[in-house]
């Protein structure tokens, strides 16, 4: 246990997590009567903004200490108490030096005030905006970024998956012949290896891509083979087709750059599951471009969402173009989309809702919250298989980066089971264009 502080919150950082209270250990945490203004603003709509402000609203009417607002409330055995500032909180220092009257200056000028009142504690502004944090350090208060939920290790991102050098060729051979694998204490890894890790094995005559399955304790063979017109390009996406095919693996997670496959693999893997599941299900949330909202649409929900939606009907449009215009594969997409067996809609769409025996895709998962992940997974009944795709270094959340957002969260939380598998594309295989300004800008 280390030395007692102080945390000033701002608004951003419970519209991340409602649950933030918790995280604080035995230390003190400090909210300005603003913080619950901005607050009542957000209550209103179907965001995980909106609801995570519902949601400590009513966490905060649940704690009826009448001291919340005088000595502090007390937030449970180990952990510190809860103030809520009104009054004496004008700071002349922020008053100087940011005269113009909004939220984040009276939120910065709590904290300079608490930091003046209580010199022997370490009072710390925790916000997710940079400017505010930038403010803050100008005038001697410390402020941090909201950490709980980052994952610091994110070097697997920017590689691809592991290869193997100087293994002996007869056990290659042995890979190849062997239906049911080898077994894993046959084979002297340098690394622990992790369930449903993919990965290279080469000597000096021949090479296999092989994958550990922990379910039979072996390492075997991937095949290189077509899902509903698509074929692999490279060795990554045929270890994406190995986790998307196995009815075993539950839970994926397909990473990358723009033009590496992710989307299309999943969504060609699940055409050809389509016997194995009642429905497949393709969402994204709806978030523009570097979050530039596109006004007012006209019409139904269906077409409010339709241009937010459209990269995945794009990739829809490149497995039928694998085929004839008239053939049977064209033909019983058009009747899978008309018969509601295959969806594409908008992720706000799915909360509430109980997925089974669904084969569920969501795109660009970089772009929400740990929590929005965890309210997608929960969703998933009997016989689900969930897909999520991103790149980590595309996010348009405004309070998000490349190591708080939900889909490297939950990579780092679900690594090591048996049910999970996630896969990191490098190469991208769009068009030459493509990887050429992927590279270079």
């Amino acid at each position: 246990m280390g030395t007692k502080k102080n945390f000033v919150l701002d608004t951003n950082v419970i519209l991340h997590d409602c649950n933030c209270l918790k995280n604080f250990e035995e230390n003190d945490i400090y909210l300005p009567i603003v913080v619950l203004e901005e607050l009542d603003k957000f209550k209103k709509g179907n965001g995980e903004i909106n609801y995570n402000a519902r949601e400590f609203v009513r966490e905060l009417d649940s704690i009826t200490d009448d001291n919340l607002f005088t000595k502090g409330a007390s937030l449970g055995e180990g952990m510190g108490k809860l103030f809520i500032l009104t009054g004496g909180i004008e700071s002349e220092t922020v008053k100087k030096c940011f005269p113009e009257r909004q939220a984040d200056h009276e939120i910065l000028s709590a904290a300079d005030v608490l930091t003046k009142k209580q010199p022997k504690t370490k009072t710390i502004l925790v916000s997710k905006d940079v400017n505010l944090r930038m403010k803050a350090r100008s005038i001697g208060v410390l402020a941090e970024d909201y950490i709980n939920d980052k994952v610091t290790n994110i070097d697997i991102f920017e590689k691809s998956n592991e290869t193997y050098d100087g293994v002996a060729p007869e056990l290659i051979d042995k890979i190849y012949s062997s239906h049911e694998g080898v077994d894993i204490s046959e084979i002297d890894f340098r690394n622990v290896l992790e369930p449903n890790e993919c990965f290279i094995m080469k000597s000096d005559r021949n090479s296999v891509l092989a994958r550990y399955n922990p379910f039979t304790h072996t390492v075997h063979r991937v095949l290189k083979g077509k899902n509903y017109g698509i074929e692999p390009r490279n060795a990554e996406q045929s270890f994406a087709f190995e986790i998307l095919n196995d009815p075993d693996i539950k839970l994926v997670a397909l990473t990358g750059k723009a033009g590496t496959g992710k989307t299309l693999l999943a969504l060609a893997a699940a055409l050809s599951k389509l016997t194995e599941y009642k429905q497949i299900l393709l969402a994204r949330p709806i978030v523009a471009l570097s979050n530039k909202d596109l006004g007012f649409l006209p019409g139904d929900a269906a077409a409010k969402v339709a241009p937010y939606m459209q990269p995945l009907f794009d990739n829809l449009n490149v497995i039928k173009n694998q085929f004839a215009p008239n053939s049977s594969e064209v033909k019983r997409l058009d009747d899978l989309q008309k018969g509601g067996q295959l969806v594409i809609e908008a992720l706000a769409f799915i909360r509430g809702r109980s997925l089974s025996e669904t084969y569920c895709i969501i795109d660009e998962a970089q772009n929400l919250t740990p929590h929005e992940i965890k309210t997608i997974i929960t969703r998933a009944g009997e016989g689900t298989k969930m897909i999520f795709t991103g790149d980590i270094q595309q996010i348009d959340q405004p309070y998000l980066d490349s190591q708080s957002n939900g889909l490297v969260y939950m990579i780092d939380r679900m690594k090591g089971q048996n049910i999970f598998a996630h896969v990191n594309l490098v190469k991208g295989e769009r068009s030459m264009l493509s990887e050429l300004a992927s590279n270079l800008m």
